[in-house]
């Protein structure tokens, strides 16, 4: 649903999704989806979610009934350079970087014994090690160690990948087939770069290296582990998950713990030695290590204390014992979920105390304060320089301290409180992992978060909160990485601020969060989290306030993109109803509402319906907008879907081209709303017989998809299925099949069996094998296809209509004439009820039978 603020009023929403309308049955079948418009707006508006999607139509041929397919939303991913061929690659190659080995870095030799261990005596050809544990015990010093060894020791590749997200993973397998020259690798598609390199990977005789470095979803990483059929690779991992699915299959898990007593005292004895303070080691340095657990977390946040401040260990443990009695009531035992103990706490705030003493800005408490309502896994640095953050820092700086001027602070002077912390090894500042280059550990932010007052925390959850709003793109597709990056933080600041977002409303970001799931094809993510946020503003704001009604659209919408339109119908009809009596007939949230009821309802096959509301929807905004508002322009995109589907093909063209023109115009050429609007029209020019128009244009809509989005986004996959449908109309049916048994395989995988759009993808690959002779194979699947349709849409779907037409058409190919008739009389007698004698899928189907009845002998028989 394309739920968006008005810029005149705080409560008004945009209009409905721009969706491309099924195809008439008998014809070229197309799931229809929606073009969505994302919010657009600063605080205090909400941001909220539209839809933004493409369908495809299509003719049908003959006596051989033919369906089509369908495309949707799109969004950029990061494009990779295509590396010069002509160039000796320069062995060794390392990719990452690795991580530097710390100061008075250990080598527990105990650990790596196991490590090489486990790897040596595995059964497959390659080990993967998953070194799990809690956070602060060393697991990525430990595998950079082994990284850095592996490139002593002769490897060719060590590809070093933060794996917190599976899109990290990916960039850096793209950007190794990159650097190491691969055929495959064209530097266009980072994910069929990165299946390249796993390729290379499986069968090169040279000795390799991946460390994927604290996996956070073992499912989403599952497909990225590589393999060595030649025994020469090794893959490490490191994780805080004890996950079953991340060992067997050659991988063994290897718990790692705090350091040996001995270790600790050699930790302490170097790092002190380093720094030419091995004076601040006397005779209670065992007793202190004992006192911090022998953690290496604590044992670095010590260390740099004492460095700092230049205290011996005599000192430092009189400090933390004495701290550690005052924190027993504010950062008790059971705060410590990750079970550290209370001394890990204690330690933070001891370098916490020096950090402040040191700072000559006033401003790395709040800083501080701010970063541990984040995700700890890390955030832009871009954030320190949004007015929101930059603000509070200025009216905020530490109690009892005095700023240096009485002026605006400035992002300078953020990045140089952030770089204190970073010193006292509060948190960690490293732009070369951006987008997320401020990290915190866990357990860090968490005491940070014990140590604020009650009535700081809406200043800083608001300041917070605005920021990622203010660095959050209008358009995110095209920033993948900075999207999925901006979520995890907005999860992140809704978790540890309670309900305090919601106060007195529920904060737009939390809106954006949920448009942005949506925009990315996330729809069973996107589902999942408009749950949550109807039932949290049901319960805080109550049922009828208008943040209420937009968490019910946009549930809504997440139910129509993942298919279960039935759900999505029983919201919006009511939602409709209660923006009619509270906001009145020609509010444009009430219109908005009227235009996604109307998409669903053409989802749905009540194509009638779906018109009669768009018509009007067209007119209300073009008396209210203007013309050539985005609003109006989806609106028209919309109605022109349903006169495709209702067979008015000529009038979506005439609607269609104009809405193309009006948006590269407005929009760009690049721009997701003017590519679904390309994508539309190729429909209806295919559905009118233009296929060779259609097809130049979908080449055109794929090639961006795959450039923007990847190679396996839902958008991508319908845009090849378009293509594909577009191909067999033209005759080119081997091209068709190559690409539908591709997209056929992605689907299943992606969305699932029962999904509306895998159930398009076996039809239309089932009609290119009916035209390549395959009648066996095609009838295999349109059975299944059909009993499919009237099990999840019903029988008088037009898909399911479309199904039987073409399970018809196999049926007489195979010479099974009698099945074949059945099926037709139905499908005619169907479509004459359902869609109206002049429909042109009726007139098709008409068509057929009058074939089959002629062929068959019965010329008797009246003219269908």
């Amino acid at each position: 649903m394309a739920e968006r603020r008005w810029p005149w009023t705080p409560r008004a929403t945009s209009p409905g999704r721009d969706d491309a309308a099924a195809a008439p049955t008998g014809g070229d079948e197309i799931l229809p989806v929606s073009d969505a418009v994302g919010e657009r707006h600063t605080p205090p508006h909400k941001i909220v979610v539209g839809r933004d999607g493409i369908g495809a139509g299509g003719n049908i041929e003959g006596s051989a009934l033919a369906e089509g397919s369908s495309v949707t939303n799109i969004r950029e991913q990061h494009i990779h350079q295509p590396p010069a061929r002509d160039m000796e690659v320069p062995w060794p190659v390392e990719v990452g970087p690795v991580p530097t080995l710390a100061s008075a870095f250990q080598p527990r030799s105990a650990l790596r014994r196991t490590v090489d261990d486990a790897r040596a005596n595995g059964a497959a050809v390659v080990l993967t090690q998953v070194l799990s544990g809690g956070g602060g015990v060393g697991k990525t010093q430990l595998a950079a160690a082994c990284a850095i060894d592996a490139l002593q020791d002769g490897a060719d590749l060590v590809v070093w990948a933060a794996a917190t997200e599976t899109q990290q993973v990916i960039t850096q397998y793209a950007q190794a087939a990159a650097r190491i020259q691969l055929p495959g690798a064209t530097g266009q598609d980072p994910e069929s770069d990165a299946r390249a390199l796993l390729e290379w990977l499986a069968t090169t005789p040279r000795r390799w290296m991946v460390v994927l470095d604290d996996i956070t979803d073992s499912d989403d990483v599952s497909r990225w582990w590589p393999v060595s059929r030649t025994g020469t690779g090794w893959v490490l991992a490191t994780t805080r998950l004890k996950d079953a699915r991340l060992t067997g299959g050659g991988r063994t898990r290897i718990d790692i713990d705090v350091y040996t007593p001995q270790e600790a005292d050699a930790y302490l004895r170097a790092r002190l030695t380093s720094e030419n303070m091995i004076h601040l080691l006397d005779d209670q340095a065992t007793v202190l290590a004992d006192a911090l657990g022998h953690l290496p977390l604590a044992l670095s946040h010590a260390a740099a204390y004492m460095i700092n401040e230049e205290l011996s260990c005599t000192a430092y443990l009189s400090l933390f014992t004495h701290r550690q009695t005052r924190l027993h009531q504010a950062l008790p035992e059971t705060a410590d979920t990750e079970g550290y103990g209370r001394q890990v706490t204690a330690t933070l705030l001891i370098s916490l105390d020096a950090a402040q003493a040191a700072d000559p800005t006033s401003l790395a408490l709040p800083a501080l304060h701010l970063t541990a309502l984040f995700d700890p896994a890390g955030h832009p640095r871009a954030l320190w320089a949004t007015p929101s953050l930059l603000d509070y820092l200025t009216n905020h700086p530490t109690p009892g301290k005095h700023p240096p001027t009485t002026s605006q602070a400035t992002s300078t002077q953020a990045h140089t409180a952030l770089r204190l912390l970073h010193r006292y090894a509060l948190l960690t500042c490293d732009v070369r992992t951006e987008p997320r280059a401020i990290r915190i550990h866990a357990l860090t932010a968490r005491a940070v978060r014990e140590t604020v007052s009650e009535d700081q925390q809406p200043a800083l959850a608001a300041a917070a909160a605005d920021a990622l709003l203010e660095l959050w793109p209008e358009v995110d597709q095209p920033h993948p990485d900075l999207a999925a990056t901006l979520r995890a933080n907005t999860d992140a600041l809704a978790d540890h601020t309670g309900d305090v977002l919601w106060q007195p409303d529920g904060h737009p970001v939390l809106y954006r969060a949920g448009t942005s799931l949506l925009n990315a094809g996330l729809a069973a993510s996107a589902t999942a989290y408009w749950q949550d946020m109807t039932a949290d503003s049901e319960r805080l704001l109550g049922g009828e306030h208008p943040d209420t009604l937009i968490a019910r659209a946009n549930l809504a919408s997440s139910y129509w993109q993942a298919g279960r339109t039935g759900e999505a119908i029983a919201i919006e009809e009511q939602v409709v109803a209660d923006r009619e009596r509270l906001l009145g007939g020609e509010h444009p949230s009430t219109l908005t509402a009227r235009a996604n009821l109307a998409s669903s309802y053409r989802q749905a096959g009540r194509t009638g319906e779906a018109i009669a509301i768009e018509e009007q929807v067209v007119a209300d905004f073009e008396r209210l907008l203007g013309g050539e508002h985005p609003d109006t322009l989806i609106a028209r995109a919309n109605l022109a879907s349903s006169y495709r589907q209702a067979g008015r093909t000529g009038e979506a063209i005439a609607i269609e081209e104009q809405v193309v023109a009006d948006r590269e115009r407005l929009l760009g050429g690049e721009h997701p709303s003017t590519l679904t609007a390309r994508a539309n029209l190729a429909s209806s020019y295919r559905q009118a017989g233009r296929t060779g128009e259609a097809i130049a244009i979908q080449e055109r809509v794929l090639a961006d998809s795959e450039r923007l989005l990847g190679g396996e986004h839902p958008s991508t996959l319908l845009a090849r299925a378009n293509l594909a449908s577009s191909y067999r109309q033209a005759g080119r049916t081997g091209e068709a099949i190559a690409i539908q048994e591709r997209v056929l395989a992605d689907s299943e995988r992606l969305l699932g069996g029962e999904h509306p759009s895998t159930l398009l993808a076996r039809a239309n690959l089932a009609s290119s094998h009916r035209q390549a002779g395959r009648t066996g194979e095609a009838i295999a699947i349109e059975e299944q296809v059909v009993a499919d349709f009237e099990r999840l849409l019903g029988g008088e779907h037009p898909s399911t209509l479309t199904a039987r037409a073409n399970l018809a058409a196999s049926y007489w190919l195979a010479g099974r004439t009698g099945e074949a008739i059945e099926l037709l009389e139905q499908v005619v007698a169907d479509s004459e009820r359902l869609l109206g004698g002049e429909h042109p899928s009726t007139l098709t189907a008409r068509a057929n039978l009058a074939v089959v009845y002629e062929q068959t002998g019965h010329a008797d028989e009246p003219n269908k």
